[in-house]
């Protein structure tokens, strides 16, 4: 079978029905569970790598929190309509697939895999950083952490749908709870104009400690609004994953909505609590409010230092890994069944699709765990234990939030094709934002995605992500686009929605 158009033709493979029985997957998530994955997978950005947008001034990272919240509330609202009306694991792709064709589905959904590979290389950073902290190992032990941890959570992945979401509500609420305490803790001990005000700009044009505070709110003005952006995305970065679990879920229709909203509104309250009462406290072990926040590691434990003292510290970071580990266990599952429907519809080697006794997509997990693994391994040679700190992990998180801008970006185009070009197809939720919130989405990912290429910190490694997608998108034009098959996301979209209801 052949479908032509614009962008180029494609051929789809022919399969048996063995192809999809080795490619089943079992229902089981319910609203509560949704908003654990959606929650989880995002609030270890609360817990450590937000902090590095406090470089540009406190009111620069602010702003650009809600700038970035409006996008990400543009992007909600659009997935919320888009997700019950095309109930597929591909989500993403699913979505650009119907609207923009198999060339559109194959950009959307390769920039969201780069985005859920490298995310969680990012949590295991921090978490080495943690663990390192606790068991006093030297720092050229963390890939020795990064290792371990990737092993435990891929098992805790591999042994059921029904355990992973269940692991995701337990650790999800603890990390909540933990960040609870934190924020209770913290207001008595505020000082917001000596500490979170206390980045000035020196006579070279770098930031500098005002010991005594009181500096302005934008140190580097509105370029440094902007620069901030990418870390801004570290707050609510994940939260769209969602759709991910159409195929789990019991009742999609109803329940992604919910879980959705439910979980954007709780990041949300999270969000603006942990800017504000962490950068407004200081003077512990070396913590001086957003000054030395900017390049920490370990934001939360920090503040937790300054709170209850070093003598408390190694119990604070277990209580701190808490939360690392429920966004690092989610975001697995969410490149396990992101990379799984990829290669069910041929997009990707399809071997990649098979799924186990237990009905979970294994071949994918392996595949996003060795290449996020790989990928933190060739920073840490070359970046090296001595200089690298925590430049690797503000690396990382900038080439993850590269895919996941271009992700965002198509996912809103998307969402403005599909209410023109399938105006017909029932949609149990509709977006009260509708398209001007979708234009919102788009261009606040393509301002942040522009400023990151002018960051002169990460512009390589963002442009080395680029160009592993530009030969993502070469291997496609090659061969991939002839080896289509016909999925529930592709038979939904050459139907035009008559057909392919997973």
């Amino acid at each position: 079978m052949n479908e032509q158009g614009p962008s180029g033709g494609v051929s789809y493979k022919q399969v048996g029905a063995d192809y999809f029985d080795k490619r089943g997957l079992k229902r089981y998530a319910k609203v509560w569970s949704l908003w654990a994955l959606g929650v989880g997978a995002v609030i270890s950005g609360h817990y450590s790598g937000w902090n590095f947008g406090l470089a540009n001034g406190w009111g620069s990272m602010l702003v650009a929190l809600f700038i970035i919240a409006a996008m990400y509330w543009g992007l909600i609202f659009s997935l919320a309509e888009m997700s019950p009306a095309l109930p597929h694991t591909g989500a993403a792709y699913s979505f650009a697939r119907s609207a923009m064709g198999p060339w559109g589905g194959m950009f959307t959904g390769l920039a969201e895999s780069i985005e859920y590979v490298l995310t969680p290389a990012v949590i295991v950073f921090f978490i080495g950083s943690y663990m390192g902290s606790i068991f006093e190992t030297p720092p050229e032990w963390q890939p020795a952490w990064w290792l371990f941890s990737y092993i435990v959570f891929l098992l805790l992945n591999l042994l059921g749908v029904e355990l992973s979401f269940r692991v995701s509500v337990i650790v999800t609420v603890a990390a909540l709870l933990i960040l609870a305490i934190f924020w209770v803790s913290a207001i008595p001990a505020i000082d917001f104009d000596r500490w979170a005000l206390n980045i000035g700009v020196g006579a070279d044009g770098a930031k500098v400690e005002l010991e005594n505070g009181g500096g302005s709110w934008f140190p580097f003005g509105w370029k440094g609004v902007l620069a901030t952006l990418p870390f801004a995305v570290w707050l609510f970065l994940a939260i769209e994953q969602l759709p991910l679990a159409a195929e789990e879920s019991a009742d999609p229709k109803k329940d992604m909505p919910k879980g959705l909203i439910s979980g954007m509104l709780t990041l949300m309250i999270s969000a603006l609590l942990i800017t504000f009462l962490n950068s407004s406290i200081g003077k512990a072990d070396g913590m001086h409010g957003s000054f030395s926040l900017s390049t920490s590691g370990e934001p939360l434990l920090d503040g937790f230092r300054v709170l209850y003292g070093s003598g408390a510290a190694k119990t604070l970071a277990f209580l701190a890994v808490i939360g690392l580990i429920a966004s690092f266990h989610t975001i697995i599952y969410a490149y396990g069944r992101q990379i799984y429907s990829l290669a069910r519809a041929g997009y990707y080697l399809p071997f990649m699709s098979l799924t186990n006794a237990r009905k979970i997509p294994h071949m994918a997990l392996f595949a996003g765990t060795i290449l996020g693994f790989s990928t933190m391994m060739i920073l840490w040679f070359m970046l090296g234990s001595e200089k690298g700190g925590a430049i690797i992990g503000s690396t990382l998180l900038n080439m993850a939030v590269f895919g996941a801008m271009i992700s965002y970006a198509m996912q809103g185009l998307s969402f403005i094709v599909l209410r023109n070009k399938m105006p017909n197809i029932v949609r149990p939720y509709r977006s009260p934002v509708g398209i001007p919130g979708a234009v919102v989405t788009i261009v606040v990912a393509v301002v942040t995605l522009y400023y990151q290429l002018q960051d002169p910190v990460y512009q390589k490694a963002v442009l080395a992500v680029a160009a592993f997608y530009a030969l993502g998108i070469l291997y496609f034009a090659i061969y991939g686009r002839h080896q289509l098959i016909l999925s529930p996301e592709e038979e939904f979209a050459l139907s035009k929605g008559e057909k392919g209801h997973a």
